[in-house]
């Protein structure tokens, strides 16, 4: 299948909730815009949704007054058919604060809008917040991104387009820079608008991230407040092999990103341990012992070689399952590194998996 085949696909699920995964170079942005394109009215060229992509952030381009010494360094928005409704942001600008706020930025910032109300906001001014002079500076492209999305939420939460794109809103990738603590809040975010619109729009989030593609799973099939949303959510796994596109629906049986997991987590052993990587850990092992068919971890504990299988599942059960999939980063002490770093480094001995 092609890209326009998939959209197709996407256009006519019953489900008003869909997640995909896919690996990055899959084809997700291509997606974004075929469906875009799929769904607008075909006479006048209005769209029915509203899209947060790549080509929403390349809206946001860096002038740096290179002739004037960085003085007047700024973010200018590129017009486009956005603009008009970026008064609902300077009318409401508490709302951007405080989804921006979650992110703990360490800048300031400023809306110079433009005259004309129906040309929306020209460009950002940043500045430190213990500069009292208020000096111009640039952000790093992570912070960028993040203040880019969240300017992209909180017209989402403000319905700037009630009545005129509120079909559905599609949301790909939104954490292509942001780093493992970020997710967890961007996650928090696309849940909160899921819960606010999933009865009136379709919500379509794409991702190549393996922790927001489980965390959203997990909070719409098996979460606390899932009997409102499982049976209208589907999630599948896009893939790219010999020129063509599939998607496949992620039934709750067997999802093998196995490998994409395993590399997940032997980095984050290398470098950094947190406590959400036993609910990925955990993950790992109900995949194995589901491919095993054996249908419990203490089985593919034991097969692994763990001493104390009981007293293992008991602590990974109990780190997995303590609201990790929120904003669960704290740092592992080093007992549970131990305990983490044991039963990874007796998966890979046992089954022998080839990561790079």
């Amino acid at each position: 299948m092609n890209s326009i085949e998939i959209a197709e696909q996407l256009r006519d699920n019953e489900e008003n909730i869909i997640l995909v995964y896919a690996f990055n170079s899959t084809g997700k942005t291509r997606l974004c815009v075929d469906y875009k394109n799929l769904t607008k009215n075909q006479e006048t060229g209005a769209h029915a949704g509203v899209y947060y992509n790549a080509y929403s952030e390349d809206l946001f381009v860096w002038d740096n007054d290179e002739e004037n010494n960085n003085e007047y360094i700024r973010l200018n928005i590129i017009y486009s058919s956005l603009n008009q409704y970026h008064s609902f942001l300077t009318t409401n600008e508490d709302i951007f604060k405080q989804k921006l706020a979650l992110y703990n930025p360490r800048y300031n910032f400023f809306f110079n809008e433009n005259e004309n109300p129906e040309r929306g906001i020209e460009s950002i001014i940043f500045s430190r917040k213990d500069d009292e002079t208020n000096k111009a500076i640039k952000i790093s492209r992570g912070e960028e991104r993040i203040f880019v999305w969240c300017f992209f939420l909180a017209l989402f939460e403000l319905d700037a387009w009630s009545g005129i794109q509120d079909a559905h809103f599609f949301i790909d990738d939104p954490v292509s820079s942001l780093d493992d603590h970020n997710i967890f809040i961007t996650a928090d975010s696309i849940f909160d608008i899921v819960e606010s619109n999933y009865l009136t729009k379709r919500i379509i989030v794409t991702t190549h991230h393996i922790g927001l593609f489980s965390i959203l799973f997990d909070r719409l099939k098996k979460g606390e407040k899932s009997g409102r949303y499982k049976n209208l959510t589907k999630p599948f796994i896009l893939t790219y092999r010999d020129n063509n596109l599939e998607l496949k629906h992620h039934n709750k049986d067997v999802f093998l990103f196995h490998l994409h997991l395993l590399q997940t987590l032997e980095t984050a052993g290398k470098e950094k341990l947190y406590l959400y990587h036993f609910v990925l850990l955990r993950q790992m092992l109900e995949n194995i012992s589901s491919f095993l068919g054996s249908g419990g971890t203490n089985y593919t504990l034991a097969q692994i070689g763990v001493a104390d299988v009981a007293e293992a599942v008991n602590r990974i059960n109990s780190l997995s399952h303590q609201n990790a999939y929120r904003m669960q980063f704290n740092e592992m002490t080093p007992e549970e590194e131990k305990l983490f770093k044991d039963v990874f480094d007796k998966i890979m001995v046992k089954y022998q998996f080839i990561l790079h």
